[in-house]
This record gives structure tokens, C-alpha cells and sequence, in this order.
């Protein structure tokens, strides 16, 4: 796909920014940033610029604090003067708009909406530079993002849609009230769907409405997902068939969720780098849960594992 008007590229970034709205800057952004001090050279400033190929660099002064954008534009000013021999503080740009690390992707919108600049110098709380974003950088992301996000449904697919023969016991203790019960593999990650798997066809062989099934299926192969890559615990899944509704719950007894709000985002995860390089990790699973379920209940502490519970309502049957 090729993008002929620089409009395209910015109606992109913003469709895709809207799903990720809440990512930070500190998540996307370049770093360590290609920076130059105020006493460096401009012509040092352009050799650096034409051998990194970039547009612009953060000026920061002794402490790393930033001072001053330079420019192609404003070493293109300097070397018709023919003063290359100037430090880069005589000639750069002071006013300079810049984001901090935990601003978020929207804020990288708003302001270059206003602004249209190439490229933004990205600082900590003392004013220090950590970074640099640029379209791109959030565009390699996004892209980067939805590529996890694209094999992981895909995995969920065809898992959801194998018949699995395994060795798991199911479990249907007290009848009365409890309906279905499976512990979770978590010691491979390959297994991940094979709960999900099994409850999906448990579901369907009570004739259960396709519909409710696949919400089902998909919330507890994301939950599984969870108890496996995250908790380095056991689990168990658990299913009751009620009158107006189907309540599922998914506990573990590992390491629990530190922070809620951030495992709320989409695109937050935690997950290891070779977990993520086999499809699972894209941040969507909590996500995923509360968008295909009526109601989503979770808890969790530091150390004291996971307990989520979902509802899931027949149709036409919702409080």
C-alpha cells in the first residue's frame, strides 16, 4: 500500500492511535535520541544528521535538559551565511515543542495537528531528554501491535476450532450447582485454547445459542491465555448454566496483577519477548474478556493470584 499525500499517512496514524489512545509516548517513542549539545558545531550537527538520516535533533546543555531543536532547515540558514563553524545553540530553534514520556499517543496527535513539525523531542519530569517520536515511530508500532493482534486471533481461530484429544481430567463436582470444571496446563504455552476448546464443545453439545458459545469460547480462551503466560500458576475453569445466564469463572494462584488500570489498557502486556514471538502477549486479552461479556468482574492483588468472573446473558434475557 503506498500513501501519495502526506494526509493519508496522518489520517492513519490517528484511526490507529484511537485504539491505542492510552499507550504512552515512553512505550513508542526512539531512544536512547540522537542529541547535540549547545557548544557542538553545526557543521558536526549536519554530518550527524546525514549519516543517521534524520531531519532534527534535541539541543541539551550540560545537565541533558533540553534547550532547542536543530534543524535541516535551520542548518540550511546557517550554511548560507557560511557560519558552520558556529556552535549549534547560536542557530537552533528555543521555542520547541516537545511531549513528555507519559503523555500518551493522543497527545502526540493533538499537538502535531496544531503543529506539523517532523519530529518531537520526548522528556522525563526534570526536563531531561529521553527520546524522540516521530509518525513513524508510532506507525512502526501500531503496525507492530496489530501484527501480534492479527496472529493471535488467528491462533484463538483455529484453536477454538480443532477437536482436541487430551489426557486433562474434567471435573464435574456437585452437580446441583456447578456444571462444568477444567484445570488449566499452564506449564506449555502451546496449549493454550485447550480449556477454551473443551468448555466450547461442552457448551455446544448442551445446545447452547452459536452465538453465546463463540463469546464464550473467545472470553475464556483469553483468560487461559492469561493463567498460562502470566501467573506461572495453576488454574481452573469454571462454568454454571443458569437460568437467564451462563457464569464463567477463571481463577489462578500465581503472582496476581499488580497494577488493574494498566492491565485494563489495550496493548499493555507484560509478557516475555518469546512469548509474544510465538502470537500470544498482544495486550488485548483483559481487554477482549470484558468486550465479548455482559459483565466482568476481576480481582487480583500483588502475589495473591487472579479471580475473574464473567456473566454472559441469553438473548433478549439482559437485566
Amino acid at each position: 500500500m503506498m500513501f501519495e499525500q502526506k494526509n493519508d499517512v496522518d489520517k492513519l496514524v490517528e484511526s490507529l492511535s484511537k485504539i491505542f489512545s492510552k499507550t504512552s509516548i515512553e512505550d513508542v517513542m526512539t531512544k536512547p535520541p540522537i542529541i547535540v549539545t549547545e557548544e557542538t558545531r553545526v557543521q558536526q550537527a549536519k554530518d550527524i544528521m546525514r549519516v543517521k538520516m534524520i531531519s532534527g535533533m534535541p539541543v541539551i546543555n550540560r545537565n541533558l535538559s533540553l534547550r532547542g531543536i536543530i534543524s535541516i532547515e535551520d542548518i540550511i540558514k546557517v550554511f548560507e551565511k557560511g557560519k558552520l563553524n558556529d556552535p549549534v545553540g547560536k542557530w537552533m530553534t528555543k521555542n520547541t515543542f516537545y511531549l513528555n514520556k507519559d503523555d500518551t499517543i493522543m497527545k502526540f496527535l493533538e499537538l502535531n495537528e496544531k503543529r506539523k513539525f517532523g519530529r518531537y523531542p520526548v522528556v522525563n519530569n526534570d526536563m531531561r531528554v529521553v527520546g524522540v517520536v516521530t509518525k513513524l515511530d508510532i506507525l512502526e508500532w501500531l503496525f507492530k501491535k496489530l501484527g501480534y493482534i492479527y496472529v493471535h486471533d488467528k491462533i484463538r481461530f483455529d484453536t477454538l476450532n480443532k477437536n482436541y484429544i487430551s489426557s486433562i481430567t474434567e471435573e464435574n463436582t456437585d452437580t446441583n450447582t456447578l456444571d462444568y470444571k477444567l484445570k488449566i496446563n499452564y506449564n506449555n504455552v502451546e496449549m493454550i485454547g485447550l480449556g477454551a476448546t473443551k468448555l466450547k464443545k461442552f457448551l455446544t453439545d448442551k445446545n447452547i445459542d452459536k452465538d453465546l458459545v463463540r463469546r464464550i469460547s473467545i472470553a475464556a480462551y483469553e483468560a487461559e491465555a492469561n493463567v498460562v503466560i502470566h501467573s506461572e500458576s495453576e488454574g481452573n475453569i469454571f462454568c454454571w448454566i443458569k437460568d437467564d445466564h451462563i457464569k464463567l469463572v477463571i481463577e489462578d494462584f500465581g503472582k496476581g496483577i499488580e497494577d488493574l488500570e494498566l492491565a485494563f489498557k489495550e496493548g499493555f502486556s507484560t509478557a516475555q519477548e518469546h512469548v509474544r514471538e510465538k502470537g500470544f502477549g498482544a495486550g488485548m486479552g483483559i481487554p477482549n474478556m470484558k468486550r465479548f461479556s455482559d459483565r466482568m468482574t476481576l480481582i487480583s492483588s500483588s502475589n495473591k493470584g487472579v479471580k475473574l468472573e464473567m456473566l454472559f446473558f441469553f438473548k433478549n434475557k439482559e437485566d
